[in-house]
């Protein structure tokens, strides 16, 4: 399966990517995937690979390319409970530097480099996140209601805070189908019910699912984190999703 590494050209410079893709020169359809925190490594490449398969071409960018290019601290194969408190405090200024600002002006270049590539066919994308990725990916999806046509987060980062910028307040912009599999504990029942009821505004077709017995992280296999059935069930989930709104137009 061919895969490139990209430069994604933004308004603040150069984003490094990665993007996996069927054979064949045919074109297929355009899926943003944003990473979590940890960003690009060999579990996201996997998790990309795997999607691509299902015939279509997934793009990751690398949200901290600002700060250089991925992996942008050093990680370990395995980012266990010892691993973990110092790679996030490393990754933690990066974390609070990605505004939602930052994140929107870097929606508008990445959707436009993924539907400009030659692999990619006309029409609407699908935007993927996990953790602070889901977040982008809903804020991608709301801001640019004319190309994308599914959204899909899991365990989410804060989709619903006190903020103006929540992204919340742009959901009823939405024209995306959207899944949302959390895992226990990432929302309070007050913010999902919030959240359900902006979905609802938007009179689009949705599932928010907590996912029973997982914790924030449940689909990454390089953290303590993961949970193999969540993972299975995300793609479970997922795959239909993207065949509903992408694969048939």
């Amino acid at each position: 399966m061919p895969t490139k590494t990209l430069q994604i050209p933004t308004a603040d410079g150069q984003a490094d990517a990665f993007a996996v893709f069927p054979d064949g020169g045919e074109r297929h359809p355009g899926v943003l995937l944003y990473p979590d925190a940890l960003g690009i490594r060999p579990v996201l490449k996997e998790m990309a690979r795997q999607l691509a398969e299902h015939g279509y071409y997934v793009l990751v960018p690398n949200i901290f390319y600002r700060h250089g290019p991925a992996p942008v601290v050093e990680l370990p194969e395995y980012i266990g409970e010892e691993a973990r408190p110092t790679v996030i405090a490393q990754l933690m200024p990066m974390i609070q530097a990605h505004t939602a600002e930052r994140a929107l002006r870097d929606a508008d270049a990445y959707l436009t480099f993924l539907t400009a590539q030659p692999e990619v066919s006309a029409g609407p994308v699908a935007t993927i996140g996990y953790c602070m990725g889901a977040v982008s990916a809903m804020r991608t999806a709301t801001a640019h209601p004319d190309k994308v046509a599914a959204v899909a987060g899991f365990h989410p980062g804060p989709l619903v805070t006190d903020a103006p910028d929540s992204p919340h307040h742009r959901v009823p912009e939405l024209t995306a189908q959207v899944h949302l599999g959390l895992a226990e504990g990432d929302m309070s029942p007050e913010a999902l019910t919030e959240l359900n009821r902006a979905l609802d505004t938007a009179g689009v077709g949705y599932t928010t699912e907590i996912y029973p017995g997982t914790v924030h992280g449940f689909t990454m296999s390089d953290t303590e984190a993961f949970n193999p059935a969540a993972l299975q069930h995300h793609w479970d989930c997922l795959l239909p999703l993207l065949d509903r709104t992408l694969a048939n137009r």
